[in-house]
């Protein structure tokens, strides 16, 4: 259906529209010159503070492997085994560097202060929250309770609000409208609030943002762009919409949001690593990224015209001969803003901006395997022309997060061959009978194994450590989880948890990989945001791969085949039924204090997070008082 076709149904402003065509991959636009551009010393510092020790690392451990494996000379399979640890443990040593870069940059310079009033001209600003078959009356009281919070804030900045739905069920769409008619009438005076429901949802989510860029886009100086679940203070808004006034080189403006509404076990993992841990990354990330920052999709604002003129997506072409939609879109429209000469700054210092994560684990996997399939489709996206080399690496490391649970399966397939010792060594075994197989002289021993085990957990842990031990140490920041003892018991639970989940999340993404690579269908969903349970049958039928695998290594294990080195990963796989049925259980009802993970946002809800419940309650009893009203 072409772009002339009417929207069901829509309450809109005049047209102000943009010129806003598809950018050309292969070949690079004209780059953008600015006066104001800072100078890149810095950033190149803190980069190469960044990486080279990673490389430094990673380059000293596989010297160390080489050495043990070539006492008796190399073989293919050695050398793929260095390879693949040598894969894996960079982008471990990376984020472990990043970690440190974080914390120098912290003693390096002060905290991020408010821009004086005087110094910020006012811009126009739309806040755009895209939706598709979401609940509405969580979207509209969450839309209610920031425009409450934004009338507050005396700041030179004029805001209007746009609900933009994709929603293709009739029913939930008659809710948006009455929903809408209901925020419309209640919203605070000079805050205008808006409302489109396509015909079609042409590109999705990608698309939506870019019809309502060419329509609409030339009114405003910046868009905040919002996702369903979003929740950000009248201040965070605030914040961003003066930083795009007074940097006029940014193109994007990227908050770091937290988790927020945790309730069951899985969720309140997420949000207490987020907040007790998460906060180091990104301070690391900010440092080295420098204005070669990324885009996640949500709470962030953008300047309308360098998105309309820079960053609109081209669909690729497969060898198939259909095109393609580019699914992960946000890490892509960074890059392409970049290239354009654009700034896409990171803050994660800015408060006030959160979002909600799934309940389950099932209903994280299920989300994460669509974040899967879009970010292995950045590989045919890194050779775009006049890409920065940090959007190309910001590219590269979304593909990689998802490769490394196949290169840790196989590191698992290859340490369950290798055996305990000499005589379990199952390849070595294999290769006495069949020539054709490299033999593999040395044998792990229950030592080696000790030891790379301990390494490779010690550099998994060290950003969750780092971050704990700056809490742990400074009494007010360990006073807002609950005091000292309650975090720590936090840290513990949290720790505990990550081992266990990790192995079956291993195996999950090894799945959604293979699904990708033989281009399976994905089911675009909205993303389930209320705790809920499973039943045995759907838990089984989820987790039968990582039972059975989990089974088979038993059995070595009981044989005397098997490393005891392996036990916690055996256990988490067998246990993968009962732990995905414990992920979903309410930890904040029944559970003592240390156990709960409790965080300062489960502590204390933030006033918005209150306001954003009230509003919900309030929309509510508005639509059940209210008839439905067809779409037209």
């Amino acid at each position: 259906m072409s772009d002339s076709t009417p929207p069901l149904r829509e309450d809109m402003p005049p047209l102000s529209p943009l010129a806003a065509e598809p950018q050309v991959l292969a070949r690079a636009p004209e780059r953008r010159s600015s006066p104001h551009a800072a100078p890149a010393r810095s950033g190149f510092f803190w980069r190469l503070a960044t990486f080279l020790p990673a490389m430094i690392g990673t380059g000293l451990l596989m010297f160390g492997l080489f050495s043990w494996l070539a006492r008796d000379g190399m073989t293919g399979l050695e050398w793929m085994l260095l390879t693949m640890i040598g894969a894996t443990f960079v982008w471990v040593a990376l984020s472990v560097s990043t970690v440190a870069v974080a914390i120098a940059g912290l003693l390096a310079r002060a905290g991020a202060d408010d821009r004086p009033p005087a110094q910020v001209a006012g811009i126009d600003t739309a806040l755009l929250v895209p939706i598709y078959n979401e609940v509405p009356r969580d979207v509209f009281g969450n839309a209610a309770a920031m425009l409450a919070d934004l009338v507050t804030r005396p700041a030179p900045h004029r805001y209007a609000l746009f609900i933009l739905s994709d929603t293709r069920d009739e029913e939930i769409a008659a809710q948006e409208w009455q929903a809408f008619t209901t925020l419309k009438r209640e919203a605070p005076a000079g805050i205008a609030v808006y409302y489109r429901r396509r015909a079609e949802n042409t590109d999705k989510k990608v698309g939506n943002i870019a019809d309502w860029t060419r329509r609409w886009g030339g009114a405003f100086e910046g868009m905040v762009v919002l996702d369903a679940d979003s929740l950000m203070t009248g201040r965070a808004i605030e914040r961003l919409a003066s930083e795009l006034s007074t940097d006029p080189d940014a193109g994007l403006i990227q908050t770091f949001p937290m988790l927020i509404g945790a309730r069951t076990v899985f969720a309140r993992l997420q949000q207490f690593s987020n907040i007790a841990y998460g906060w180091l990354l990104a301070e690391g990330l900010a440092t080295w990224a420098r204005t070669e920052g990324n885009y996640w999709g949500h709470n962030a604002i953008i300047r309308t015209r360098a998105f309309a003129e820079s960053a609109m997506l081209p669909h690729l072409h497969g060898r198939d001969g259909r095109e393609d939609l580019i699914l992960s879109h946000d890490f892509v429209e960074a890059g392409l803003l970049r290239r354009a000469g654009w700034g896409v700054r990171f803050l994660p210092r800015v408060t006030g901006s959160f979002e909600e994560t799934p309940a389950t684990l099932i209903d994280y996997v299920i989300r994460d395997r669509r974040w899967c399939r879009g970010n292995l489709q950045h590989l045919r996206l890194l050779g775009t022309a006049g890409l920065h080399p940090v959007s190309r690496f910001h590219l590269f490391h979304g593909a990689v997060s998802y490769l490394l649970s196949p290169a840790w399966f196989f590191l698992l397939i290859v340490w369950a061959l290798l055996g305990k010792d000499h005589e379990t060594n199952v390849i070595r075994y294999f290769n006495e009978t069949n020539p054709l197989f490299p033999d593999w002289p040395p044998a792990m021993s229950h030592i080696d194994s000790a030891v790379f085990l301990v390494i490779m957990y010690a550099l998994l842990l060290t950003p969750k450590i780092a971050g704990a031990a700056i809490i742990a140490a400074t009494p007010r920041a360990a006073r807002v989880f609950g005091g000292s003892r309650a975090f720590l018991g936090g840290v513990l639970v949290e720790v505990a948890l990550s081992i266990a989940y990790a192995p079956i999340m291993m195996i999950q993404q090894t799945k959604a990989v293979l699904r990708t690579m033989t281009r399976a269908p994905e089911a675009w969903a909205p993303q389930a945001r209320d705790a809920r349970q499973h039943s045995l049958r759907t838990l089984l039928g989820f987790h039968w791969v990582e039972t059975a695998l989990g089974l088979v290594l038993l059995a070595g294990l009981f044989a005397g085949l098997i490393s005891l080195w392996l036990v916690p990963i055996v256990a988490s796989l067998v246990l993968a039924v009962p732990l995905s049925a414990l992920s979903g259980r309410d930890i904040a009802r029944h559970l003592p204090a240390m156990l709960r993970l409790d965080s300062p946002y489960t502590l204390r809800e933030p006033p918005i997070l209150r306001r954003a419940m009230a509003q919900r309650h309030h929309m509510a009893l508005a639509l059940a008082h209210s008839q439905p009203v067809p779409a037209e």
